[in-house]
């Protein structure tokens, strides 16, 4: 049996529902092993369907009883859900620190419900840099919404919003975040504010804050206005009302035209994150290459300007 045979095995066995393959496939794509290209071409007919919702905030205020409550919520309508915890790379073994699957013990005895944790391995942005492809794989595997959970890292995490199609950004009162929210960019990017513990004191502030910056943000008339939610995602309060904005964020994109546009977009970062790669693996990556080192110390000497030394480096043949 060829790659692309075992390839179209695993994904059969996946959309059956069989998760130890859908955890199989998942690693190929993390490890990047030598069938992942393989897996690539027999994911592409299969996927589109799956709606990705991405869930970014600073550390604490939630994010993971938020996600839960989510899944909860679209399990309700039938729905199967699959969550990409992303979580800071542990320094010993490259793995994932926290595991958010320990923290969403509710659903691990649900055969339509799907959560993996992914280690950042250093990437900067809060996000995996095989993120892209596992969402392929899950989407393909036949779940209907997938969520994207984020590393709390504050300003560097904004780069959620290229993988969903809807960015819901949380909050908390009692600790800046409204402030942490103008400085990072995410104002330009959160489709829907959550203002999560609600109960607590200053939510109201928070809201107040929120709203004044959202105001402040150029927007067309035709453009999507972020409506922001109070829940108190613990006790399963907002979670109706948030559901129910995601999903009329969603009738936006499909009328507006906008959900193809995110669709375009996400394929383009991702030739080019891929392309990219391969570039740094054949110009500086490979065993016994000396051409970088000699172009260096061409460059660090002045015989040889940096730009002509980059335009050798990417001209030769690495064979």
């Amino acid at each position: 049996m060829n790659a692309a045979d075992r390839a179209h095995q695993a994904i059969g066995k996946a959309k059956a529902g069989d998760p130890r393959a859908l955890a199989r496939l998942i690693s190929l794509v993390e490890n990047a092993a030598p069938e992942l290209r393989a897996v690539a071409r027999a994911l592409a007919p299969l996927g589109g369907q799956a709606r990705v919702i991405g869930l970014t905030g600073a550390p604490g205020v939630g994010k993971s009883t938020v996600t839960a409550a989510l899944v909860a919520a679209y399990r309700e309508r039938g729905l199967r859900v699959a969550v990409l915890a992303v979580d800071p790379t542990s320094p010993f073994t490259g793995g994932a620190l926290l595991g958010d699957r320990v923290r969403m013990q509710d659903h691990a005895t649900d055969p339509d419900v799907f959560i993996r944790s992914m280690a950042t391995r250093g990437h900067l942005g809060g996000l995996s840099q095989a993120a892209p492809q596992a969402l392929r794989v899950l989407d393909a595997a036949g779940f209907a919404v997938l969520l994207v959970e984020t590393v709390g890292v504050g300003q560097a995490e904004v780069e959620v919003a290229s993988l969903a199609d809807t960015t819901l950004v949380t909050v908390a009162p009692g600790m800046g975040d409204a402030i942490q929210v103008a400085k990072a960019g995410i104002l330009e990017v959160g489709d829907v504010f959550v203002v999560n513990k609600a109960d607590k004191a200053g939510a109201q502030e928070t809201v107040r804050d929120l709203r004044s910056m959202i105001a402040m943000a150029r927007r067309g008339a035709d453009d999507w206005k972020p409506p922001i939610v109070t829940t108190v995602a613990v006790k399963g309060e907002g979670i109706a009302e948030l559901v129910a904005k995601v999903d009329a964020h969603w009738g936006w994109l499909d009328s507006s035209g906008q959900g193809e546009a995110r669709r375009l977009a996400r394929a383009r970062e991702e030739i080019a994150a891929i392309a990219l790669a391969e570039l740094r693996r054949r110009v500086g990556g490979l065993p016994g290459d000396s051409r970088l080192d000699d172009l260096a110390g061409q460059v660090a000497a002045g015989k040889l300007d940096p730009f002509t030394a980059a335009d050798e480096l990417v001209d030769t043949d690495p064979a």
